[in-house]
């Protein structure tokens, strides 16, 4: 492929990555709940569950996915469903207390690291968004190498992104304020994460 085609596929990742919605929700439920560590952990294993999607969709394995209506909809109501889930765990969860590193400290990291992989795993509406990308690049001819480069390059973007958000998240300085809205955070992340629930299923 050109340069250019590498560009194209790296903006887009990128615009991809940075549009709000559960993937955030989810990095800043952990940040909060845990520690900059566990919305980093979060932030790793949603960007691994996108390179598998974009690794899939890149060797073609994403079409069976997508033309398999019973398969789609299965994957469709299990990520609706967890979505959902999450939601209702945030809106329902007690506000966590600055001094007791007990309760900061429920959440662990298996936990963090399985919300961040699900979020993007069950989802999949990511696979029709590396669909519509990758087609554009994609050839019968692509090699195993350039496949692996253009997940490398989704999953890189996904990653460094929202490490960043944990990052600056979960700052000394910043995660104090948030904790002190931990509620309101709770509560605006469990509505986000039961409409994008809900919008899955109607869409």
């Amino acid at each position: 492929m050109t340069a250019s085609s590498w560009l194209s596929i790296l903006a887009i990742c990128v615009l991809g990555a940075i549009s709000p919605g559960p993937s955030l929700a989810a990095v800043m439920k952990s940040t909060v709940h845990g520690s900059r560590t566990h919305g980093l952990v979060t932030s790793i294993s949603h960007a691994l569950g996108i390179g598998i999607y974009a690794f899939l969709v890149a060797a073609g394995i994403g079409l069976v996915i997508t033309e398999t209506p019973w398969l789609f909809k299965f994957i469709t109501y299990a990520g609706s469903a967890y979505l959902a889930w999450m939601g209702y765990k945030a809106i329902t969860a007690s506000s966590p207390l600055i001094n007791d590193q007990r309760q900061l400290q429920q959440l662990s990291l298996k936990q963090a690291a399985m919300d961040g992989f699900l979020v993007s795993f069950l989802n999949p509406k990511i696979a029709i968004f590396f669909l519509a990308l990758f087609s554009q690049f994609v050839t019968p001819d692509s090699t195993i190498m350039t496949q692996i480069l253009m997940a490398s390059i989704a999953t890189l973007c996904d990653g460094v992104w929202y490490c960043m958000i944990a990052s600056v998240a979960g700052h000394e300085k910043v995660l104090p304020a948030l904790r002190k809205r931990a509620t309101l955070i709770n509560r605006l992340c469990g509505i986000l994460l039961i409409l994008v629930a809900l919008r899955i299923l109607v869409m």
